[in-house]
């Protein structure tokens, strides 16, 4: 067994603050876990309110000089920026799984989910197009406009450290915002990263700013007075406590929660692709997705011969560190996130539900301390059971059995949760009726995680946001601007005054 690693002993990451690495004021500091290894291997600083203060401040110098240039020329620092992103990759991509544990190969698709987040925001000049409207009335013209909103936060969880944040900055500094990203402290290098890939790019000094921290900083970003709009994407309580907060504080919010993702297959469906579908869906990421299939609906006779293609695929999948090529699933986060999924297989058996599958105990040879899990398989799960109401977030799929599509849209449409489903069928007319009665945000038609590419907008319904407006595409520009409307008359000599009536432009 290996030996803890002395905190100690390990380089500390800085903070990004004005265009630069810079350590922070704060002495409190947290390890950084290689989730294969168990072991330490760099430590982080929990910013305090200082730090805080230091990273808005920055920001907030930086914010009139940004916005006043011109969207063209943001959009050309953009451009720099993918392209760096892109040379930068694979460096990206090790960054995740040293950090998070996924597989290479999975890492390397989010940087690339990310990377097209940058590449919608390099249009902003269109996106910020304004409307105008010649004549509304006699001599008077209207038009409308876009403007940003000043210092812009977002704070980002452990399961995506590249293309999460992508959801968020680029979108918000096209606008003609600053920003101080607050990745999860798990996972805190590739936002380093990337901040030193966006200075090369030409971004000047304080519109980019990085610090990393627990629930202090947190709050201190959710109270800063200058912190004008605040993204979050995470848990379900913590999004709630995000919204109600920025609320009171009278600023603008998105906070995505949790999911538990349903995935309906029919009768007529292609049992084969669709269980293959539901393998990647279920336990790509190690099951630590907002996206995730977390619960499968059987409808009518299709039960038996899903369960017995599910079992065969899952029980071949190879469990390994991230960095193993052959791997196809990594490590879970953390030690204790491991234990809670293996607890909730407890808690599946406890309640009667079949175990088909069992993931508990499992050791890798090589890396006997990391945190790894097998994956798990229930059938015959209720919607009593803690396996079915809570957001398990680990390899860990259940399976329902209903007698039809209403039920199966019953059962989904009841569920708190309403981030993405999908359905699997060869029917068209099954696939139309199931988009247009569910009530969730994302849906996919033979599609298991319909995750919108990046010029259309992720979110999701009920528990699993709190907010208006959806994350990155269009809706993220409305979010990071504010609409402004000018109404202009130029009056000549013979200009009639207008009175003290309510003017009228007709």
């Amino acid at each position: 067994m290996n030996k803890p690693t002395d905190i100690n002993a390990v380089a500390t990451v800085p903070l990004w603050i004005d265009g630069k690495a810079q350590p922070a004021t704060t002495t409190r500091t947290a390890g950084v876990t290689n989730p294969a290894t168990g072991r330490i291997t760099r430590q982080v600083p929990l910013a305090d309110g200082r730090d805080i203060d230091a990273a808005v401040g920055s920001a907030l110098r930086a914010f009139p000089a940004w916005r006043d240039t011109p969207p063209l020329r943001r959009a050309r620092i953009l451009m720099r920026f993918r392209e760096l992103l892109d040379a930068h990759r694979d460096e990206l991509a090790r960054l995740v799984t040293d950090e998070h544990g996924k597989t290479l190969s999975d890492a390397a698709g989010s940087v690339q989910r990310g990377i097209e987040v940058v590449e919608f925001a390099t249009g902003i000049p269109h996106l910020l197009k304004g409307e105008h409207s010649e004549d509304v009335g006699t001599g008077v013209d209207t038009h409308s406009l876009r403007q940003p909103l000043g210092v812009c936060a977002g704070i980002t969880p452990f399961n995506f450290p590249v293309m999460v944040p992508l959801w968020m900055f680029p979108v918000a500094i096209a606008c003609g915002n600053t920003f101080v990203l607050k990745p999860s402290e798990k996972v805190p290098s590739a936002s380093m990263r990337m901040a030193e890939l966006f200075k090369e790019a030409g971004l000047p000094d304080g519109v980019f700013n990085v610090v990393h921290g627990d629930k202090a900083a947190v709050d201190a970003l959710l109270h800063h007075p200058q912190v004008k709009a605040v993204s979050f994407v995470g848990s379900t309580p913590i999004a709630k406590y995000i919204y109600e907060t920025c609320a009171k504080e009278g600023k603008r919010v998105q906070a995505l929660g949790g999911a538990k993702n349903h995935a309906v297959v029919l009768a007529d469906a292609d049992l084969d692709f669709a269980a293959d579908a539901l393998i990647g869906a279920a336990y790509g990421s190690a099951g630590e997705r907002c996206m995730a299939i977390s619960a499968v609906v059987a409808v009518d006779s299709v039960a038996d011969q899903l369960v017995a293609k599910l079992q065969a695929a899952a029980g071949k999948l190879n469990i390994g560190a991230g960095h193993d090529k052959a791997a196809d699933m990594g490590p879970l986060i953390t030690r204790a996130h491991r234990d809670r999924v293996a607890g909730y297989v407890d808690q599946g058996v406890a309640a009667g539900a079949r175990l088909v599958l069992d993931g508990r105990g499992l050791k890798v040879h090589g890396h006997e301390d990391g945190f790894f899990i097998g994956a798990s398989l229930f059938d015959h799960v209720r919607t009593d059971m803690s396996i079915y109401r809570d957001e398990i977030f680990g390899p860990v799929l259940v399976l329902l059995r209903v007698k039809s599509l209403d039920e199966a849209i019953a059962l989904i449409n009841a569920n708190p949760y309403a981030n993405g489903t999908a359905v699997f069928t060869r029917s068209g007319g099954a696939a139309r009726r199931f988009e247009r009665e569910i009530e969730v945000g994302m849906v996919g038609i033979n599609v298991p995680i319909p995750v919108p590419i990046a010029y259309y907008s992720f979110g999701g319904w009920r528990n699993s946001l709190f907010g208006d407006q959806h994350v990155h595409g269009p809706e993220g520009v409305r979010f990071y601007t504010r609409g402004k409307v000018v109404t202009t008359r130029w009056p000549d000599d013979k200009a009639v005054p207008s009175g003290l009536n309510m003017p009228t432009l007709g």
